[in-house]
Parts: C-alpha cells; structure tokens; sequence
C-alpha cells in the first residue's frame, strides 16, 4: 500500500491482507481527520469486492486496466513496493485508464455466461470419439456429423473385444454428459434473464441476422453498458476488431485485428458473422424474433438482416477470414446503435458516479494507490 499526498513524496505503508477487517482498519486510520480518499489498484484475480467496500465507506475506487498502466521501456525491476508506488504517482497525475465496474447483479449473470462458454469439453469430447472411431477403421459414410442419424449410426457400431466397447460407450457418455450441462446452463441463463436490467438490450439485438440468443447475452455481458462508448468505432475498438497499424511518415503498415479487450465477445461475433456467407433472407426463427420488436429496433427487417454483403468483398478477392472479421466488426456498430435506441438514460456504475462527485467536488482529496497481480 503506498500514499500519496498532493505534492508530496509517496509514502510506503507496507502490504495489507486482503481481507474486509484489515482494510476497514487502514481506511479508517488514513481518513481519520475526515479526508476522503481515492484508492486505485489493478483488476485481478481477486474482483471487485475491494472496489465495493471502499464505495461503501464513501471513498473513491478506481481498478486500474493493467496493460494500460504506461511503463518505463528500460525498467527491467518489479516488486510490489515499486508497484504500488507507481499506481499511487499515476493515480495522483490523472493517468490511470480505469476499467468498467459491473455492478453485483451484472457480474452474476456474466459469471452464469462465461460458465457456459468455458464448457468446451464438449467439443473435445467429441474429438476423442471420433479419433478412437477413426484408428479402427468405423467412418460415418454421409457427410455430415453429430446429427440424428449420426447417433443411430453410432448406437449400431460394435467391436469385437470388450475394452474396445467399454472406451466407445465411455466416449458416448462423456459426449452427452457435456452437452447436458451446456444444455442445462443454456436453460438457466434463459430463466434468470427476465430479472436481468439489461433484458430489453439482449432481445433487441436478436433482430439481426448471425445475432441469436447465445451471442446476444454474451456480448451484452461482456459489454456491460454501452453508453460508455460515444460512438461504434470505440466498441470496435474495445473488442479488439480494428486493424492494427504501425505507421511512420508516409509508410503506413497496417496488421491483423489488434484482439483487445473481451475474446469471448470477439469470438461470438465472428462465429455469428459466418451465417452471412449463405443466401441473404429472413428466416422463420429470425421472422419470429422481429415480429416481437418495434420497428426501429429491428434494422433488418425489410432485407437480410446481415451487417454487410459478403459477396461484394469476395468478388474483390479478399480472403474469407478477412471478410468475416470486417462483419463482425459492422455488426459490432449495429448492435451498439441498437443497444442505444433501447437503453435511453445512461447507466452508469455507483464507482463511475462517485469518481464524477469527487472531481466536481471542491473538497481536499488524498490519493492511495495499492498493486496487485
């Protein structure tokens, strides 16, 4: 923990358990004389607890974006001393990037999301039955897998030696079994969103075509609120869908996407981006979706509901990952214009409103910086 004092030297307090009673110990002790104090530390593995408790003892939190932090080229020691003594510099300059704080609802229902998307044993379990298919010679002579007829096909091979049964029944379980539980998470997300403050945003960007359920809560969560961006390009660029670039003079040299910010979102969007490779119409499930929105959340509506025509950009010869990235990212713009039609009053965090009350605010404010990793 380091203080430091508006025009004074950074003063080292020493490290301090991560626990409620010890910390209210220390915030009580450094605002004894009724200073209000501003705290900063990195977001990490230990969440927002920290931030919430400091809120709720009516001091200022920010949680610092680690890899926004700006750093010496040559500095080559780190220790958490140094660290909390250069979050406490920064913090006191005014050059810390601070990171949206959900609140304790939104994280709940993010945590329920980000439980789903990390059950992607689903698709190695399926690997591996393949595989051991594959090294005895059982191939599924139509095209297409993990259909009906694929599973009938499956309850029909057999093998002649007992273990080699055992292992194809133990991989067919193992197959069900994980897609039971994204089946059964599926369900609980599907219930618990009604509750959700952000429910109306969810059901309005399913107008557009690549955009269902799935995709629609995951980036809803993941963005949180979106009227923190004043305009696309900033979401795009929080994505990590903007092209990365390294210019100098009149050379201009411009990369891949830069892949910041959520990978989950990133993810979704381009999976969800692939459907506009087929013919552009509306379909019966998109029709059903539509119907039940008002006209000016439903932008694709009167043609395909798809961000951009793929065609135009595969006549030019551009690759097809490159092409899918550039709807992703349109998609991207969409849905922030209709998550701002939808949430018409800005939705703000309780973290956000009391760093906004303490600068306009005319009272002496001490800053106290604290790292950790």
């Amino acid at each position: 923990m380091a203080q430091g004092e508006r025009g004074g030297e950074v003063r080292h307090w020493g490290p301090v358990p991560h626990r409620l009673d010890h910390v209210r110990k220390l915030v009580e002790k450094l605002g004894a004389g009724g200073a209000r104090l501003r705290f900063c530390y990195e977001a990490g593995p230990c969440g927002y607890g920290l931030h919430r408790q400091l809120l709720e003892m009516g001091h200022d939190c920010i949680v610092v974006a680690p890899s926004l932090i700006p750093l010496k080229a040559g500095d080559r020691v780190k220790t958490d001393r140094r660290d909390a003594a250069m979050l406490a510099k920064l913090h006191r300059a005014g050059e810390l990037t601070a990171v949206w704080v959900p609140d304790a609802a939104h994280e709940a229902m993010r945590d329920l999301v980000r439980a789903r998307a990390a059950m992607r044993v689903t698709g190695k379990a399926r690997q591996n039955l393949q595989g051991f298919l594959l090294r005895h010679g059982r191939i599924y002579p139509d095209r297409k897998g993990w259909t009906g007829a694929y599973r009938r096909w499956l309850a029909l091979v057999r093998f002649t030696h007992p273990a080699q049964q055992i292992v194809l029944q133990d991989y067919i379980d193992a197959v069900a079994d994980a897609e039971a539980r994204v089946e059964r998470l599926t369900g609980q997300i599907a219930d618990l969103l009604p509750q959700w403050s952000l429910a109306p945003v969810v059901e309005a960007v399913q107008a557009m075509r690549g955009v269902g359920f799935i995709v629609a809560v995951t980036v809803v969560a993941e963005v949180g609120d979106f009227n923190r961006f004043d305009n696309p390009r900033q979401l795009m660029a929080y994505l990590g869908l903007t092209p990365s670039e390294h210019s100098s003079g009149a050379s201009v040299r411009r990369g891949g996407i830069t892949k910041a910010g959520s990978g989950l979102a990133r993810r979704v969007l381009i999976e969800g981006a692939w459907s506009c490779r087929m013919q552009a119409r509306v379909s019966p499930k998109l029709l059903a979706r539509l119907e039940a929105l008002p006209q000016a959340t439903s932008p694709g509506r009167d043609s395909s509901g798809c961000a951009s025509d793929p065609a135009i950009w595969l006549r030019q010869e551009k690759p097809r990952w490159g092409v899918t990235r550039a709807i992703a990212r349109e998609m991207a713009g969409f849905i922030w214009a209709i998550a701002k039609m939808v949430t018409a009053a800005p939705a703000h965090t309780a973290g956000q409103d009391a760093w906004r009350k303490g600068h306009s605010s005319g009272r002496p404010m001490r800053r106290v910086g604290g790292g950790t990793r």
